[in-house]
């Protein structure tokens, strides 16, 4: 194999996240509105613009390495893919989106065995044709073009098969969540045949190593002050951090510096406590990556 890495880039709602968070993991990429093969300033790599929905097929098949996409396609297309990892971009939500099964709020189905015969609307045709027949239920599956929840509400099916978040949406609607099938969240996907090439598997390593470090970093910040010692003790028992404050005693003083890491929103609670405990000099910097 060439030293060449084929890069999948999810176009759609991860599309600037992941340009943003490769900016910040130390690569310049760059999407123009008439090109679907993305910039980057990384001569061993070639970026293609390719919709998550299709990710999976096309690592799969080798046409690209490695590509960034939600677990719920690639089940949705049997790929047989490496997952290197998971990539859970704050920026768009922390939180798995669940896909769900739905009927009418009025409906007497109370679990899936109660829809034996029936007719389900949704995106994620095979994964739920899929989920049916394991269970030895026996559905029809139609594909949704959209305004999925309407279907169910208008009698055109029997029940849906939608993807969410809180569930809100299907709450507004006058629809109620008969169970879970499955989470998902966006993972980085590899071709087996590229992961077993010694080059590119390690190429995908540092990629996949420095987004995650960026992912870690984001709405976390470094905090350092200095305090006298005997102030040491009271001082790092409120400091949330990582692992352990760092302390570091100052040059020819009995004062202390201490530096920590923690979220950015416990900043504005802790520092009124900080500095009624005795600490000075308090400084907060951003921080780009985090390594554990």
């Amino acid at each position: 194999m060439s030293n060449l890495l084929r890069f999948g880039v999810p176009k759609g709602s991860l599309e600037d996240a992941t340009v943003e968070l490769f900016r910040k993991s130390g690569w310049q990429m760059s999407i123009s509105s008439r090109s679907y093969f993305p910039g980057i300033d990384d001569t061993e790599m070639k970026c293609h613009l390719i919709r998550p929905q299709e990710m999976g097929r096309y690592v799969e098949r080798g046409t690209i390495d490695v590509g960034i996409a939600g677990r719920d396609w690639v089940r949705e297309n049997d790929s047989d893919v490496v997952e290197v990892c998971e990539m859970v971009y704050s920026k768009v939500s922390r939180r798995p989106v669940r896909w769900v099964l739905v009927v009418a709020q009025d409906s007497p189905v109370q679990k899936p065995e109660d829809l034996a015969g029936a007719v389900i609307s949704t995106e994620l045709v095979e994964f739920t044709k899929r989920y049916f027949a394991q269970r030895n239920i026996p559905i029809t599956v139609e594909f949704s073009w959209g305004a999925t929840e309407a279907k169910v509400v208008d009698g055109l099916c029997d029940a849906i098969v939608e993807v969410t978040e809180t569930g809100s949406t299907i709450k507004a609607n006058n629809l109620r969540i008969v169970c879970d099938l499955m989470e998902s969240v966006p993972v980085m996907i590899a071709n087996k045949g590229s992961w077993d090439d010694p080059w590119k598997r390690e190429k995908i390593l540092q990629i996949a190593t420095l987004l995650q470090a960026t992912l870690a970093a984001e709405n976390m910040v470094g905090l350092k002050m200095n305090a006298p010692n005997e102030k040491v003790e009271a001082i790092t028992g409120i400091l949330p951090s990582l692992n352990n404050p760092t302390v570091a005693h100052l040059y020819n003083s009995n004062w202390v510096s201490i530096e920590s890491v923690l979220p950015e929103k416990e900043v504005r609670r802790i520092i009124p406590e900080l500095l009624k405990l005795g600490a000075q000099g308090i400084i907060e910097y951003p921080l780009n990556k985090i390594l554990a």
